[in-house]
């Protein structure tokens, strides 16, 4: 047996002593093909900017916004119809201007596109929970089960999505009590956009599971005496994500348009939150006035925050793609 003591102190550490490289791990990190298909597209890198802006700005309401919607003492009807700093008659205290009673529209915009995340978001869990879940279990099982589920499926995509989040969300509002409608108005719509939406989930990750419950590693996981719950969610889960992510990111945007939706047809969050949709409907009724900036910032910022959201979703859906790699 050799003598340790004649060896080198830096050959008698052992791997678990020795400092990780992490210089190393991130440039591996940054040198992966997805990094590198998204360093090389300049648009996709603007869109993660973009999205990251409105995410950064949303999360930081409270200390960025030159003013608080939610203060209704604040609102003076002497700055109502206040056009943009730039324009005449505007000031620079409302830099975006103000809608009919005298509320600043930027501060409305940033505090609008946080309702609108946190209902976007909220939905995208809740349908992606839903339908991975339903997803999993009918392509594991198969059977009588599945069936049952597929048609389930195949009845909801008869409804369009938004209609059916129209139509869930108007009953709940029906149901809940008035007292206590504007508190649950916000979940109610998280629920009714999140399970309009789970049919794809479960189509994507059922044809997903039909492949991978066949392979070798779910047999020999089999064979040790996993159940089934502990082989979908140990081993199957991870292998049919990669769908998942590009299919969440691309609903995200739709999540968002269809809170703007409802949102303007009356059955979305109440008018003391503003989101928006809510600020869309509010300022359509200004718009052949003159005071279009009233509807337009707002429009603009749906626009740019769905187009935005939409175009990483392309690039993930490309960049996950092994044909096109």
């Amino acid at each position: 047996m050799a003598d340790d003591s004649r060896r080198p102190q830096g050959e008698t550490l052992s791997m678990k002593s020795r400092p990780k490289d992490s210089t190393g791990q991130w440039t591996r990190m940054w040198e992966n093909s997805l990094f590198h298909s998204f360093r090389k597209s300049p648009l996709v890198v603007l869109s993660a900017l973009v999205c990251m802006t409105f995410v950064a700005c949303a999360a930081m309401a409270p200390w960025i916004s030159p003013h608080n919607p939610y203060d209704l003492a604040s609102l003076h009807l002497i700055n109502s119809f206040l056009p943009p700093f730039w324009m005449e008659g505007g000031s620079r205290t409302f830099v975006l201007g103000t809608d009919g009673q005298g509320a600043d529209i930027l501060s409305g915009i940033i505090y609008g596109t946080r309702t609108s995340l946190v209902v976007g978001f909220g939905s995208v869990l809740v349908s992606t929970l839903i339908g991975v879940t339903l997803g999993l279990v009918s392509g594991y099982f198969g059977g009588k089960l599945d069936a049952l589920i597929m048609r389930a499926a195949d009845i909801q995509m008869t409804f369009p999505a938004i209609l059916l989040a129209l139509m869930m969300g108007g009953i709940a509002g029906a149901v809940v009590p008035t007292g206590v409608r504007a508190k649950l108005a916000i979940p109610i719509l998280i629920a009714s956009i999140g399970i309009s939406s789970w049919v794809q989930y479960a189509r994507t990750v059922r044809g997903s599971t039909m492949v991978e419950k066949n392979k070798e590693y779910v047999l020999a996981a089999r064979l040790i005496g996993l159940g089934p719950i502990a082989v979908m969610t140990r081993h199957i889960l991870r292998n049919v994500m990669g769908p998942v992510w590009v299919l969440a990111s691309i609903n995200l945007a739709f999540a968002v348009i269809s809170e703007a939706t409802l949102s303007f047809l009356g059955v979305g969050v109440p008018v003391t939150k503003p989101s928006l949709g809510m600020l869309i409907r509010n300022g359509n009724d200004y718009l052949f006035s003159g005071e279009w900036w009233i509807v337009i910032f707002p429009s603009g910022a749906l626009v740019i925050l769905a187009l935005a959201v939409n175009l990483l979703g392309d690039w993930l859906r490309d960049a996950l793609n092994p044909k096109l790699r």
